[in-house]
């Protein structure tokens, strides 16, 4: 497999290449319309805060631009540049046996990768967020989240860790399809727990208490025929000023969730309209059918990581000399996402058709009006830009750009009712 060394390689680059050039092309575009505020937005948006979005953005797009080259970088580094191979020999001297030295080798190399990317994380939480008045987060609860992240991976991702490399050490050549079962019951596992047991771990979850605007949201969950185990607002304000709202949780134990920072800004009627085109992911399917694409893809990604370690030349092209089980999850690990980057755009194309048509099901169920209202807030107030670069939205917009989303939800608002 000596073509796969130059293949990987021009993948790398080739990613990194578009990506920058996908980068320049938003940061360039929103800089043009900084200081026109685009007419449907004119009475909503002011010029102040248009050029904050657009400068918000473009700082974002600066910052990403040099994450992307270190990640180019320590993804060559750790694989042809002999990084895994290197650690591998470290902990092969200890003579640890498997599935320990795996483990070993293993947890050093998320290591590594996460010390390289601590100076992004606390740049953009206290330097780029803060700048533009978003962060609130103080430095002990960064210290805090950082040190239970890390407990929870080392607590939960430990454990499902030495399981996958005992099936790959001794379940055989169909060790990945067990693997995969192993997988999917920990990810039902997770989406059940994570509600009740983990995310109260770092957020404070209490019932909604204003009672109109819980009367309103449990008459449209009778409506559109959902059942939720109760209505919390998060404090995601002892974070950041951003705000949001999501679903957590399978089956009957299905919640709703507010941030408390986006009940500050809108306006009962708009709460609604925003709960509505979240319904609409569960009613139309969404949910369920990116579910079953994951569980695929998975399934796929686990028989190409079964056929590929037991092939001696996937290890040498890829820097490390000596096979393992652990140097191969590690290389997979690494190597897909290069591949996988040039599949970006039809993942964004399948996301915003889903989004136009959760935006078609809260017009049915709530207010158009009232969800292009909502929109507009959320998109001032969380300094997104009105004004996107239409191939990088193309490319990397899992939701469809301000102008198109809110115009169309404005003209099916003009359509009478049949």
């Amino acid at each position: 497999m000596h073509w796969l060394t130059p293949l990987f390689v021009l993948a790398v680059l080739a990613s990194s290449a578009v990506g920058l050039w996908l980068s320049e092309r938003q940061a360039t575009e929103v800089a043009r319309h900084r200081t026109r505020v685009p007419a449907p937005f004119a009475d909503t948006v002011s010029s102040a805060e248009h050029a904050k979005a657009a400068d918000y953005t473009i700082a974002r797009v600066r910052f990403g631009r040099i994450g992307a080259v270190v990640d180019t970088a320590l993804t060559l580094a750790l694989t042809v540049g002999g990084g895994i191979a290197a650690v591998d020999a470290l902990w092969r001297a200890t003579r640890l046996t498997q599935p320990w030295l795996g483990v070993a080798v293993i947890a050093t190399v998320a290591l590594l990768i996460q010390l390289v990317n601590l100076p992004f994380s606390l740049w953009r939480t206290f330097g780029l967020e803060a700048r533009f008045g978003f962060n609130r987060t103080t430095p002990a609860l960064f210290l805090a989240d950082l040190g239970k992240a890390l407990a929870l991976a080392v607590l939960l991702g430990g454990p499902l860790l030495v399981a996958t490399l005992l099936l790959m050490e001794r379940a055989g050549r169909w060790w990945w399809l067990w693997a995969w079962v192993l997988w999917l019951a920990v990810m039902l596992l997770m989406a059940w727990a994570w509600p009740v047991f983990i995310a109260p771990l770092f957020n404070r979850f209490v019932p909604l208490q204003n009672q109109a605007l819980k009367a309103r949201i449990e008459a449209l969950l009778a409506r559109c025929g959902f059942a939720s185990r109760g209505v919390f607002v998060v404090d995601n304000s002892r974070r950041s000023s951003h705000g949001n709202a999501y679903f957590t949780g399978i089956g009957r134990h299905k919640r709703i969730v507010f941030f408390d920072t986006l009940l500050e800004h809108l306006a009962h009627p708009e709460v609604e309209a925003v709960l509505a085109h979240e319904l609409g992911h569960f009613r139309l399917k969404h949910v369920r059918k990116r579910l079953l694409l994951s569980m695929v893809t998975m399934l796929a990604g686990l028989a190409l990581l079964g056929w590929l370690a037991r092939q001696p030349g996937f290890y040498a092209a890829l820097g490390v000399p000596v096979p393992s089980t652990h140097a191969a999850l590690l290389l997979f690990v690494l190597v897909v996402p290069v591949f996988t980057f040039f599949v970006t755009p039809l993942a964004s194309l399948w996301s915003r058709r889903h989004e136009f048509e959760a935006d078609a099901f809260a017009s049915q169920h709530a207010s158009a009006v009232e969800l292009a209202t909502a929109l507009v807030k959320l998109h001032r107030d969380n300094a997104t830009t009105l004004t996107p670069d239409p191939v990088y939205a193309a490319f990397f917009y899992s939701h469809p750009p301000p102008l198109t989303r809110i115009t169309r939800l404005r003209a099916a608002a003009a359509v009478p009712a049949a």
